[in-house]
């Protein structure tokens, strides 16, 4: 089952080809807290609403109506947050990393890159190695499928990362629901990253693209997808990458532990989407992005495509005043 919602409010869900209006609901959101206070699933909630007209989902993607797949409707109460140096990557790098057995010359990513490869996957009943961890910004933050990723004027690079992002409601009762998966692009500043790790901060506090569609429930263990830019409608660059537990160095419990173990993202009636990192980036392949340049992320897994054209931010005048 996926789910999608549209910029006027509409709450679609497909199955197979089938796409219908779920009925009754302003949002995703107002249909996932009224499942959480019922004590049902969210295929019950929506069975329990009959079934709406049918719609082209294809048609709205192309027409840009659709948003992304779920929004806070306070947009402070909307944490965007991620986990980096998840995901296996090279064979190559992976040998790099057991060689010898010793830690000694690595650099902090590549030692943390360890810790997640001896124990990000712990046993049931044990506690795995906590991840690296970042936060992407609140609501504001969050771009819909069609909708332009903006870089601020003063970023040294915008460059795409293929992720899936996990979306989560806190209940009432501070229990972490999750919803399901989606795309995202969990745009970047590589350039001023790779100058020093600890701007690692500064390179993340940006936009980031979800959808068009969540994946109700858990994922595959492996989902494959496409990363594309396309550059005058015509592609510059792609590459596949891998998600999934398969294909990663830690389990999602293990990641969402980490994340909700803090009181502050337990808070009731706040909304989580929290992107699981890659190994895939064009920026490791030297290519640099273009004003106009268009991301293309896709995984028949996941439901249609995420697509987003890159601009820039003209330069902002900052004036701190006093009072």
């Amino acid at each position: 089952m996926f789910l999608s919602q549209t910029k006027d409010g509409r709450v679609i869900c497909r199955e197979g080809d089938v796409a219908r209006i779920v009925p009754g609901v302003a949002s995703t959101y107002d249909l996932a807290t009224a499942a959480i206070a019922a004590g049902q699933t969210l295929a019950q909630a929506i069975a329990a609403r009959g079934a709406g007209d049918t719609v082209d989902l294809a048609a709205l993607a192309a027409d840009g109506a659709l948003d992304c797949p779920i929004r806070h409707p306070d947009a402070a109460h909307m944490y965007l947050t991620g986990t980096g140096l998840t995901h296996l990557g090279s064979a190559s790098t992976r040998d790099s990393m057991h060689a010898g057995g010793d830690t000694a010359g690595m650099t902090d990513s590549m030692k943390m890159f360890r810790m997640g490869l001896e124990g990000g996957k712990p046993k049931p009943g044990e506690k795995g190695v906590a991840p690296e961890w970042f936060y992407k910004g609140n609501g504001v933050n969050a771009v819909g499928p069609a909708a332009a990723l903006v870089s601020p004027s003063f970023a040294l690079d915008g460059g795409e990362e293929p992720e899936m992002a996990g979306f989560y409601i806190i209940g009432q009762d501070g229990t972490p629901y999750r919803l399901g998966f989606s795309l995202a692009n969990e745009f970047s500043d590589h350039v001023t990253e790779k100058i020093n790790y600890l701007y690692l901060a500064h390179s993340k506090l940006r936009q980031a693209s979800f959808g068009p569609e969540l994946r109700v429930g858990r994922l595959p263990d492996s989902v494959e997808g496409m990363s594309r830019i396309l550059r005058g409608g015509k592609v510059v660059w792609e590459k596949p990458f891998l998600s999934g537990e398969a294909n990663m160095s830690h389990t999602f419990d293990n990641l969402e532990y980490h994340h909700f173990k803090y009181d502050l993202f337990r808070q009731p009636g706040d909304l989580h989407v929290h992107m699981f990192g890659t190994a895939t980036l064009s920026f490791a392949d030297k290519f640099v992005t273009e004003p106009g340049d268009v991301f293309e992320i896709e995984s028949a897994q996941m439901g249609l495509a995420l697509r987003n054209p890159l601009e820039v931010a003209a330069e902002a005048q900052i004036t701190v005043k006093s009072l």
